[in-house]
This record gives structure tokens, C-alpha cells and sequence, in this order.
């Protein structure tokens, strides 16, 4: 039975999960319908360029990014220990289910990383001046790799104009257990490089 999270709710994955060892995050998103009509397009009435948004997962520990080898995203897709594996990108987030996933082995993380950051990107937000305002039907879920059951999902329903990076939520250990905690937060960084800063 999946838990449906409110922003700010932490939820156990482990606590009633025995042998819970491989979770899949699976993100997705839509994007809001662009306006049509006869000149929609060519007055300006709606972005023609597609909203490509990137799942990256940032490895920390001790709540700080040591290593820039612990960013986990399109570029670098597979951490070095094996234990959090990003499944490849999707340029334009259509279609039904999730856009993107990422793989966490919770049972081999190493002890000394604590938290695992959930973050979507825009690609090149700036240049093409996209925003998740443009964006609609976000959600993470986190869901057991052994039975494909999911077990929480979080859909963020705030109006996130203007913003063009969001932290979706982060997998953590606290007393020797994984948790999910739902975040929701939008910030204006304009690309990964740039919101992993906030954890150095």
C-alpha cells in the first residue's frame, strides 16, 4: 500500500519493509499544455522548444557534497561504488509513468554517506527561458525493486513559477534506518552545477 506524502512528511522505507534492499525513485513530470490557435505560436503564445528536465541524485556525507564524483545525473550515471545508478535521460518528459529513474542499493551505501538529495534541473533553463511553472503533474515515488510495489509517493502541487531547479525530496538514514523525506523546494539555480553548490 503506497503512502501518499504532504510536503514536509517523512516516511520509514525499511521500518516495515524487511529485506528492503533496492528501492527505484522514479520522477516525473508534464508539461503544461503550450496555447494553441492560429497564431499562438508565432505571437508568442507559447514556448515551441521542449522542457527537458534532468533527475540528478547528490551523495553527501555528513549533509555535505565532498565529491563532485558523488553527483549522480546524465553525465556521470553510475556513482563510483555502484550503489546509485541513473537509468538515462528523457528529453521531454511526454508520455504515461516516469521520466526518468534512479536506482539506490540502500543495502550497500557505504555507512559514510547519510543522504541521498532528489533534485530536477531544466536543461539550459536560462537560454530558453523555461521554468517549472511550465510545468505540471510533478511527482516522485520511491518503489521496491524486488516486487515493482510502490511504497510512497510525494506529487508537488505548488506553483513553482519563475523557478528553474526543484528538490524533490532526499533518501536519508536516521537510527540505522532509511527514510524519504517529501521537500518540494524551488530554487532559481540555473543548472545542476550550480544547486550542488548549496551542499559544499
Amino acid at each position: 500500500m503506497s503512502v501518499s506524502l504532504q510536503k514536509g512528511q517523512k516516511v520509514s522505507l525499511t521500518k516495515d519493509n524487511a529485506g528492503l534492499s533496492t528501492v527505484v525513485v522514479g520522477l516525473g513530470w508534464d508539461e503544461v499544455q503550450k496555447k494553441g490557435g492560429l497564431f499562438g505560436g508565432l505571437l508568442g503564445g507559447g514556448n515551441t522548444q521542449d522542457i527537458d528536465c534532468d533527475a540528478s541524485a547528490i551523495m553527501l556525507r555528513g549533509g555535505k557534497l565532498v565529491d563532485r564524483g558523488d553527483v549522480v545525473f546524465f553525465n556521470n550515471l553510475t556513482h563510483s561504488t555502484g550503489t546509485v545508478r541513473h537509468m538515462g535521460d528523457n528529453l521531454t518528459g511526454t508520455g504515461e509513468g516516469d521520466d526518468e529513474q534512479i536506482v539506490i542499493d540502500l543495502a550497500r551505501v557505504p555507512a559514510e554517506y547519510d543522504r541521498i538529495v532528489l533534485v530536477v534541473t531544466i536543461y539550459q533553463a536560462v537560454q530558453r527561458h523555461q521554468n517549472f511553472g511550465m510545468i505540471q503533474n510533478a511527482f516522485i515515488r520511491i518503489v521496491d525493486a524486488r516486487t515493482n510495489q510502490e511504497l510512497c509517493r510525494y506529487n508537488l502541487s505548488e506553483n513553482y513559477n519563475g523557478m528553474t531547479a526543484m528538490i524533490f525530496g532526499e533518501v536519508y538514514r536516521h537510527n540505522g534506518e532509511w527514510k524519504f523525506n517529501a521537500i518540494g523546494q524551488g530554487t532559481t539555480d540555473p543548472g545542476i552545477g550550480e544547486l550542488v553548490g548549496r551542499y559544499m
